[in-house]
Parts: C-alpha cells; structure tokens; sequence
C-alpha cells in the first residue's frame, strides 16, 4: 500500500489539466440565462417514492388513491370484493399522499410540485381542486391533527423556493427537516408555523388517535457511521488488512469509516478513532410535536425524540390502544467492508449488509426497540439458486402499515417482496414471531407501497407501484380477492424494468435485498459504503482522459480495492458516460470511444456491467438474465433529477451565484481549471438526437485527481442535497484553518466521492486549488475567501435537465389575490422561454377542461379539436369562487398529455367527454 500524504492538485495539476481539458460554456454568466434544452417527452420519470397513497373517507365510502405517474386522484366507491371508479381529478405532479379531512376533502401532496392540493370530493364523479397551498421542497407525506383533527401537518426538505426559511446551506448544526402546519380550515396560504427538527430530509408522520401529538420520521436519518480521509488515517492507525488484493498487488491508501458504539469512534478492528472525528451524530430519527400547542411545536425533553430507530425509514403506524409506534426501516451495516466472495479479506456483505426492521416506539418509556423481520435467514450461508424456501418467507424494504382497531394485528406492505405481512401485535413487541408464509398476503401486481385497512368489510387495500393498481385482500382469508388498475402514462419500458430495481425476492438469495436497499427509490442513502472486492483483480481504465495519469506516473487502472464510496443516485444516467465514481462500470473496454454512445461514453454498455452486483453484492447464484438487465437499463436510463431547489424560480441567479458561475466556468484559455474537467454544456449532444441531452459536470471522461486513484469527472446536479456534515480534523491536503471540533451534525458523509470534505468551501480550500502564475485558482486572503463562497453557492443552485419552474403551481379562484396572479405571470414568462409547458385545469359544466399554452402567442389550446384557442387574460377571468383554475408548469413535451390528451390516442378529452368515451383508454375513441 502506497502510504503517502497528498498534497492534492498543485498548480502543474490544474495547468495539465486546462492543458488537456476542452473549452467549455464559455459565455459569462448571466442573470436569467436559460440553462436547460431537454427533449420533448410525452412522460418524464422521477421515480417519487410513494408514502402514503391510499385513503378511506372518514365514513368509510370512498377510497382516495394517489396516480402518481397520472399526476391525478382517483376516487373509488367501496363495496365488498370490488371497487367502483366514481372521479378522477389533476392535481400537482408526481402526488404520493393523501389524507382525508372529511367526508368532503381531501388533501394531496405533491413531491415534484412543492404544493398540496385541497380537494372538493363532496361530488365523487365531480371532483375539483378548490386551492393549492405551497410548501417547501420535495414535501412526502400529510397528517390530520390538533383540537378536532383541524390542523394539517406536511414533511418538506429545509429548503425550496416557495419556502419562507433560510436554508443555510453553509451554516454547521442546522436541521434540515422541515414539518409545514396549516389552520386546515383557515383560507390562509400562510402555515400556522414551519417547525424545523434535527435531522435530514424527512419522510413519514403519524398521529395519535386523539391527534395531540404527531410523530415526524427523518428519511435517511443515518446510523452514526463516518469516514475518515485517506491522508488522515495514513497519519493515523492506517487501514485495517488487506492491503493487497488476493494477487499480492499493493491497493491504494483509503478513507476509512468508522462507526460510533456510544464511546468511541471505531472501525473494524474496534480501534479508536475519536481525536480523528471533529463532530458528532446524536441519530435523532423520530420526533414527538405537540400538535395542540399554539402554535404547534416539538415536545422538549428526553421524550421529544427517538434516536437509534434505523438507518433508512420509510413510514410509522401508532398503536390505537397501546399508543407505541411502529416504524418500517432498514438498518445499514456499511462499517463492513468488501463485496464478493470474501476469501483472502475473510469477510464480506455480500448478502448480509442491512435488516429490513419494524422498529418498536413506547412514548411511556422512551423504549427504542428494533424488530428484524427476517430472523429466519442464515447469514452465514450464501447464495442458493432463487426461488428457495428461506427467500420465500422474507420481506423487503417495509413500507406502508396499517394497525386494526383493537390494536392487535400489524399489516406491513413489503415493496421488495410483493407481499404484505400481517404481525401480531404483541409478538412482534415482543420479538417472539416467527417469519413464516402463512402470514404473508401476496399480491398481484407487486411493489406494495401503501395499505389501509377496511374493518367494516373484512378488507385491506394496497396499491401496487408496479402495475399502478390496487388489489382488495380478504383479511379473514388472507388472499387477494380483486385487482382494480388504474390508468398509467408509463411508456411500456418504465413498468416492464421498475420490479428489477426493487423485486429482492428475484435479485438475491435470502430474498431481504434488493438495489433499492441502497439506492432508495432510484436516488441515495447518505451513506458511504467501502465495496472492493480484494479477490477481484485490478483493471484497465479506458480513457479519454481530462488530465491523464499516465503524466504523474500513475496507473491507468482501476484498483481492487477502492474504500469508501458514497452511494450515486440512479438518476440523470443517461448522456454522462460510464458510472460509479470511478467510471469502473464503462463500455470503454469494450469498442472504441466516442459521443454520444460508443465505448466509455455508452451509458447502455455501462449500466449493465453492474450485472455483476446481483452476485458480488445482492448475493443472487447468477446474475439476472440478460434480458432482464436491458429491462432494468432501459428503465433506470429514463429517471431524471428534479428541477433544483436552490435557483430562483425565473431562471436567473443571484449576484453571488453568478459570480461563481463566472469564475467556475473561466475557460483553458485563460488559466480557469473548474469547467475544463466539468463541462457545463445544456445542449451536449442534442445534435445527436439523444434523448436526454446536457452534460452537467461532467462529459464522461476520467481524470487524476492527485489524490490516490483516478475518477471519472462526477456530475454536479445533486451537490446541494449533500449539505449537513460539518467537521474535519486537521489535514495536509489543504489550507490550514477552520479544523475546530463541531459539535452535532445531521450527517456523517459529505462531498466528494468519499463524502470526507464537510463543505464545498473547504473542498475549494484545497491547497492545489490556490491562485498560481497562470492559474486562475483562488487568490490569497479575503478575495479568495469571497470567490470560495460563491462558487459553493454556484453549485448549489447547479443546472439540471430541467428549469426550477418545471412543476410549480398555481391556483386562481376569483380576483383579488395579487400573489396567484404574479405567480401566473411568473409561469407564463418561463413557458414563454421554453422552461416549460404550462397547463391549465378547471372544473365547469361538470367536466374538467384542460387547456395548453403556446409559446410566444399568448394563448391556450383547448381540449376539443373543434374550439378556438382562448387569450390568457380570458382564461384567467374564468377562474370564480367555485370554479378554481389551476396552472402546473409540467416537463417540456408533456403539456399535450397532461391538457389535452391524457391517454394519448389523438382524441382530445373533451371531445371524448362528449362523446361518452374513457379519455383514460386509448382502446376507448370517438
């Protein structure tokens, strides 16, 4: 092992590599420049994940379900073994809860939108959207509670542009998850209060029956794991063995993570490590609100929190005559090292590197206890063929539960297992259930993500993700009875490759794992995880490079060993080239390169070289069949990264952003180093027709970074969704300053591949990255200081594939709210710059119309073939108390579906509503 400090890029560095690189966006930024070109879609897939998508009316009539791919509510009458489609109304895009206030509305939460629909059901076939609250980024999930159950509580990110809240991107021991509380019968737009907790993004709440306390769920809430950088822990302990792989050949220096017991900090061999780590994670997980307070807010005290419930949680129940808390979660080991067979090392995670867990709250005693679900595995045996009896009794990725009336029966919806699980209660808090198939209810159409119990009729609904379907179980019987589909825009390719990311019975052997147990939703874990295999061989990496190692005298190779590697999100694979941060799953060695698709630049050739993981890390007998892998590629090459939070919603970016932009886009020729490795090119390949044009940080190519491998150059889209670890010890590598311990943080990963650098100001701290002859690097001093912190906030508001408009609302319902008005305008000025095509919805004559805007005319298309297209102003002067008009901003290319033609058969929907025909069957015409 090469076990040398790293000064990390020095002026010849960047010099060679504005030497190599390509001029690149070399235009000076500018306020309200536009900054995407994407392709004109008819569907553009986020892969939302779903978090409470099922309601039953209060009386018990009407079942409210979430289309999520149909941006729509559907709304059932319920009668036993069957349900009978009574209305269907747009709401916000990608909606994945639903919560009924009353007989007569329910509201819906909408991820991509920042908004929350308020819905007039008290005429099932005449549904209408009677306003839309904004809310922060990303909102997840809605629970009625307080006096009455009259006020509504919604988890957002601490962020977004509809957010009143400094997001404080850059500021240590802030919490970054926000819960929004509105007066629900209030008119106000204005929420009662915004309560920030102490812990990341958050997910799931729950209420007590009585609704006096709502509990809030961080999402990726951690499990007090941290990385140490490479040049630190060399100074230090160094790595634990092997340091070779099984050939003998010497691996590179690595980061090393390490995990805190409640003492110490300790890596593997239990070593410590506590003066190396300049923070701490209290793992605060789930949060008790006081929901009757005024206004509401969280409980003080040792009994306002929850620590140490899981790594990754995805949803809560309470317990309507015990009052304890359920929580569905996985639970990560990533302080073990290594995938594959384990042989020279003595030790892997293949097929044993998480627990799917119920994890048991008891408000009484503050008792934390987890519940393995699948005790039943031997994880000491690996890997029998699939199907087989120990992956058939397992359930995977826990999501939606459901607790009868008396309390006594748990149902748990297992995305991974197409199963939902029924637990007696008691049992399960007690630990002595026994996993077995005759309490598990299969289902269907697979991907259960969201259950409600029906008492009075013997019957349980869960909405199946993969078929965009709801099947009714017999409780008594345990069986699935019916299976109710709902319409689905989704092109064939999208539902035929979802299960592969998420189907663990079909990926791996014990049946508990899955590539969403990682890559939650198709996105990330926050996590770090170290996967060389040290009985793999080291390998060739193919090039082009922007900065060749072979200069430094460096290998082109890629090692077997590589530490500490945060997860990448699956999104926004498609036009950057090979993957993992190394770029080791790439085409390259394969055919010759060249864009947009041959060898290292074919995402196609890449993404199936993970074929590999199935056996190496899932624990699968052999991969999955060839087929099924171009399933799972041609999906996974279609998710896209939503538009970004940070960046105003007219396009345009602030002084300081823009002065980043100015400086991080300083082309070769005049000494900039930023943009010559990551090339910020929106148009990149679109004169190749492909289908996600732009390439954002990256073009695909490799590069040294001086430190001690090479890396593909990584893209930048999702540098804000990183924030919350601040704290290093000192380190050679960079500027000596600003090393102080501190104190509690959210998160134990960061930037860079390694998640080691706590911000992107100290990531620009590098020593290599000060100013230099002929170096356009960071000046000494206050200047320096200055241009640092915006280039962070340059990044942070990063381009993406589509502009920050695409998906804001805004709902009109009469004059007089100068606020909706503006923001009309707002959505008109960016459809009119191509950011977005700009639908219209309102409920009149007792059918909803939609309307499609077109560019540059100041007009909307209607949805009949034989009606004149209506001025902007006119249209909005139909929007009356009663009559809501609602306004979305849908994806480029998807205005037509979403207005006019929502199955997409030439036959517009209000010609089809005269007609009688469904305009949610394209089989169905005039």
């Amino acid at each position: 092992m090469n076990k040398l400090v790293l000064w990390s890029l020095p002026a010849l560095a960047l010099a060679a590599c504005a030497e190599h690189g390509t001029p690149v966006d070399e235009t000076p930024a500018v306020a309200g420049a536009p900054i995407t070109v994407a392709a004109a879609r008819p569907y553009s897939l986020f892969e939302s994940g779903q978090v409470r998508p099922l309601a039953l009316s209060p009386d018990g009539s009407m079942l409210f379900a979430v289309n999520t791919p149909d941006n729509r509510l559907e709304i059932f009458k319920v009668r036993r073994g069957t349900l009978e489609h009574r209305g269907s109304v747009s709401v916000g895009m990608e909606p994945v809860a639903v919560a009924a206030r009353s007989d007569d509305e329910v509201w819906v939460v909408n991820h991509l939108s920042d908004s929350v629909s308020v819905v007039d059901v008290s005429r099932p076939r005449k549904p209408r959207v009677v306003r839309t609250l904004l809310v922060g980024d990303e909102p997840r999930d809605i629970v009625f509670a307080g006096a009455g159950k009259s006020r509504a509580f919604i988890t957002t990110a601490h962020r977004g542009q509809n957010s009143p809240v400094d997001p404080a991107l850059t500021t240590p021991g802030v919490g970054r998850a926000d819960v929004w509380v509105f007066s629900a019968a209030s008119p106000s737009p204005a929420p009662l209060n915004i309560i920030t907790l102490f812990s990341d993004t958050p997910r799931a709440l729950a209420a007590t029956p009585d609704g006096s306390r709502v509990y809030a769920a961080a999402f990726h809430s951690g499990n007090r794991t941290t990385v140490i950088e490479t040049n630190v822990v060399n100074l230090g302990l160094g790595l634990p063995p092997p340091t070779t792989n099984a050939a003998g050949v010497p691996q590179p220096s690595a980061p090393l993570i390490v995990k805190f017991n409640g003492t110490h900090w300790v890596d593997e061999l239990n070593r410590s490590w506590d003066d190396k780590v300049n923070l701490s994670l209290p793992d605060k997980d789930v949060f008790v609100i006081d929901a009757l307070a005024d206004p509401p807010a969280p409980v003080e005290g040792p009994g306002g929190v929850f620590r140490g419930v899981g790594t990754v949680l995805y949803n809560m129940a309470v317990n309507p005559v015990s009052g304890r808390v359920y929580v569905a979660n996985t639970e990560a080991f990533n302080e073990n090292r290594f995938e594959g067979p384990g042989v020279f090392a003595g030790h892997t995670v293949r097929g044993r590197f998480n627990h799917n867990n119920i994890t048991v709250l008891d408000p009484a005693t503050g008792g934390v206890a987890p519940r393995h679900l699948n005790k039943h595995i031997d994880y000491n045996t690996c890997c029998a063929p699939v199907p087989n009896a120990e992956n058939r009794k397992s359930l995977a990725l826990p999501t939606g539960m459901a607790v009868s009336s008396n309390g006594k029966k748990l149902y748990v919806a297992a995305l991974g297992s197409d199963k939902i699980g029924v637990f007696n209660t008691a049992a399960l808090e007690a630990d002595t259930f026994v996993p077995r198939l005759a309490r598990q209810i299969p289902v269907s159409g697979g991907g259960p993500t969201g259950v409600v119990l029906d008492e009075a009729r013997g019957q349980l609904y869960a909405l199946t993700r993969f078929d965009n379907s709801i099947s009714i179980i017999d409780v008594g019987d345990k069986a699935e009875i019916a299976h109710v589909p709902m319409y689905s825009p989704e092109p064939e390719s999208v539902v035929r490759g979802r299960r592969f990311l998420y189907d663990a019975s079909f990926t791996s052997s014990h049946g508990d794992s899955a590539c969403a147990s990682c890559h939650v939703f198709g996105d990330l874990d926050s996590l770090a995880w170290d996967l060389g295999d040290p009985d793999a061989v080291n390998t060739p990496m193919p090039g082009p490079f922007a900065l060749d190692p072979a200069i430094f005298g460096a290998p082109r190779e890629f090692a077997a060993l590589k530490g500490p590697m945060t997860t990448q999100s699956l999104r926004g694979l498609a036009n950057h080239g090979p993957m993992h941060w190394r770029g080791d799953r790439t085409g390259g060695n394969d055919a010759p390169s060249a864009q947009p698709d041959s060898g290292t630049f074919d995402e196609d050739a890449a993404f199936k070289k993970f074929s590999v993981a199935f056996v190496g890390l899932l624990g699968r007998d052999a991969p999955i069949p060839a087929a099924d892998m171009q399933a799972f590629t041609d999906f996974t090459m279609q998710m896209m990264y939503p538009p970004n939070p940070i960046r105003q919603l007219d396009n345009s970016l602030t002084a300081d952003q823009a002065a980043g932009k100015a400086f991080f886009t300083l082309p070769a020729s005049e000494g900039g180093a930023c943009a010559s490795c990551h090339v910020l090119d929106p148009t990149a390949n679109a004169e190749h027709g492909v289908a996600f044009p732009g390439f954002f940080g990256t073009d695909g190519r490799y590069t040294f970074d001086f430190i001690f491998q090479s890396f593909k150059v990584a893209q930048l889209r999702n540098v804000y969704q990183k924030v919350g670890m601040f704290g290093m010890v000192q380190n050679p590598r960079f500027n000596d300053r600003n090393f102080e311990f501190q104190g509690d943080q959210i998160r134990g990963f960061g930037f860079g591949h390694d998640g080691t650098m706590d911000t992107i100001f100290r990531f620009h701290d590098q020593n290599g990255f000060n100013e230099a002859p002929g170096i356009a690097g960071f000046p000494p001093g206050a200047a320096g200081d200055v241009l640092r912190a915006q280039v962070t906030d340059f990044l942070h508001a990063f381009d993406s594939n589509l502009a920050p408009i695409v998906g804001q609302q805004a709902t009109l319902a009469g004059a007089g709210d100068a606020a909706a008005e503006l923001r009309v305008d707002l959505l008109i000025a960016r459809a009119d710059a191509g950011e977005c095509d700009l639908v219209a919805k309102v409920r009149r004559h007792g059918n909803e119309e939609g309307f499609l805007y077109q560019q540059g005319a100041g007009t909307f298309l209607r949805d009949r073939a034989a009606s004149a297209a209506i001025g902007a102003a006119a249209l909005r002067a139909i929007a009356a108390p009663g009559k809501a008009l609602t306004f979305t901003c849908a994806p480029p290319g998807s205005g037509v579906r979403m207005a006019l033609d929502r199955d997409s058969d030439g036959a517009l929907d209000g010609d089809e509503a005269d007609a009688g025909t469904d305009p949610a069957d394209p089989a169905s015409v005039p």
